[in-house]
């Protein structure tokens, strides 16, 4: 039986086609399935100038580039048989590239003519108008169904998984009940696109009843059920849409072990002899690696300091003022921090904060900034750093992965109680956590947000303080919780869990 995965982003070992999480975990997905030899196909865009890419100007200023994709990318993809679609009434030829793994295939489609199909597709996520960007879903969705009905007998499909509600046009030509699944990736609205009703009338012929049409409600009512990514979003998303209630259920997210642990720290951690002496030099070696690393970009003494990592898409609700903050403050500390991310080009907001950590790089000798947060720059961090901060507004991610890749390095994290964090962290035996269990989304603008934000800093402050101090004064102390973290997420977060519990009745007889 056939599953298939359609996605708005898709991050492999190579190439740029993705711009943060959903990419990176349908990349593991993708990866996993290949392992697991399930007929998985993966389909998606091929974003020729990628997602984007920053330089700074003289005064600071991250100025967006394009992003285009690598020779060694390129040359991986297949093109497979042209497809012809109609697209705002004209024809469209497009080239479905193929990467083969295994028994998994991930489709890239490239409109290649008219023009101004090519363009519509040049880059991920960015859009100069609403109706550019209903024409860049809608052509994703028309060529998916054009591949489908040429090449797979819909008899041998079990499931057709929509990732995030940009996928949602799909059921509206390729009406097969019974196969789809809506996968909610994400509470925030960016996550629930809406278009008006005349662009579907235009495209489609269809009349909806409301002005909007939001797609995630179209993708919940054309679906079998509808999945949450973590537990507590799973509550949220109740009551965000509880008129559909009896369709959700959630599987919270896992990670590809074989993608994101150090080879050698998984052999000795499965062979059941790891000591907390030798998990130590493991630990030290790796963090080594990292170092070595980091000098490329900028001449860094870190000796013994607590080396720490926010790296993440900069945007508000993670906060990332609580980076700027604390390094103000406690500059003196021996700390090392890794700052990494960048935003959207059109978010104001985050553009601010990217100049915020290049201005920390510039002035701090103990501060390093990494704005290309690449697949293979989170392997090198997430391995290599003592301790990783996760700080999200409560109640805003959805369930977020990098404090499980880090985990089973043995790098805990200080989080807060927010997405699967608290499915998998116990305070002060595998990581620490700060701030509150809050479920209601509170906008960031909220004169309740800020109180929330303050009384969560001066917790979030005083924790990290207590484990910097912990570190240099307690060092066993620390390593047995990083120790711990290893040994609990190591049997947990496994992306084949969360493969089996999305396909109960193809992944079987797997043990975790």
């Amino acid at each position: 039986m056939v599953v298939i995965s359609v996605t708005p982003d898709l991050a492999l070992d190579m190439g740029y086609t993705y711009a943060g999480g959903l990419g990176v975990l349908e990349g593991d997905k993708f990866y996993a399935a290949a392992k697991l030899g399930l007929d998985y196909i993966v389909f998606t865009l091929l974003y020729k100038n990628g997602y984007v890419s920053y330089r700074f100007s003289p005064k600071g200023d991250p100025i967006p580039q394009p992003q285009p994709q690598p020779k060694d990318f390129i040359d991986a993809l297949k093109p497979e048989d042209t497809l012809r679609l109609r697209l705002k009434g004209e024809d469209v030829c497009v080239v479905p590239w193929s990467y083969e793994l295994g028994s998994a295939k991930a489709i890239f489609f490239e409109p290649t003519s008219p023009e101004w199909a090519s363009k519509l597709v040049s880059r991920l996520y960015i859009e100069s108008s609403v109706e550019e960007r209903f024409y860049k879903y809608t052509f994703l969705a028309k060529s998916v169904a054009a591949y489908i009905r040429r090449n797979i007998d819909i008899e041998n499909i079990k499931y057709i998984d929509l990732q995030e509600a940009y996928t949602a046009i799909l059921p509206l030509i390729l009406k097969i009940p019974g196969k789809y699944r809506l996968i909610i990736h994400t509470p925030g609205p960016w996550g629930h696109p809406a278009f008006p009703k005349y662009l579907f009338e235009r495209e489609f012929g269809y009349r909806f009843i409301g002005d909007i049409v939001v797609l995630t409600e179209v993708g919940l009512a054309a679906s079998r059920e509808a999945v949450a990514v973590s537990a507590k979003h799973f509550d949220i998303m109740s009551k965000v849409i509880p008129h559909f209630l009896e369709k959700i259920r959630y599987v919270t997210n896992g990670v590809n072990i074989d993608r994101w642990m150090d080879p050698y720290l998984r052999e000795r951690i499965e062979k059941g002899n790891l000591s907390l002496d030798e998990f130590i030099r493991i630990r030290r070696k790796i963090r080594t690696q990292l170092i070595r690393f980091l000098r490329q970009f900028k001449e860094v003494n870190v000796k013994d300091k607590l080396v720490l990592a926010w790296c993440r898409r900069l945007v508000t609700y993670k906060r990332p003022d609580f980076m700027r903050r604390f390094i103000e403050a406690h500059n003196d500390l021996d700390m090392f921090f890794i700052l990494g991310g960048k935003a959207h080009p059109y978010d104001g907001e985050g553009l601010r904060y990217m100049k915020i950590f290049h201005q920390l790089h510039e002035k701090y000798d103990n501060v390093i900034y990494l704005p290309e947060y690449t697949v293979d720059v989170a392997k090198l961090v997430l391995k290599g750093v003592d301790l990783l901060l996760f700080t999200p507004f409560p109640a805003w991610e959805a369930s977020g992965t990098s404090f499980m890749k880090a985990g089973l390095n043995g790098v805990p994290t200080l989080a807060s109680r927010d997405g699967a964090v608290i499915e998998f962290v116990i305070d002060n035996v595998n990581g620490w956590l700060f701030g509150e269990d809050l479920r209601d989304l509170i906008d960031m603008h909220d004169p309740r947000a800020n109180k929330i934000n303050e009384r969560e800093y001066s917790e979030f402050e005083k924790r990290l303080l207590d484990i910097h101090d912990m570190y240099h004064n307690e060092p066993e102390r620390y390593y047995q919780v990083s120790l711990n973290a290893l040994r609990t997420f190591l049997p947990r977060v496994s992306i084949e869990r969360t493969l089996k519990e999305y396909y109960p009745d193809i992944v079987k007889g797997i043990l975790f």
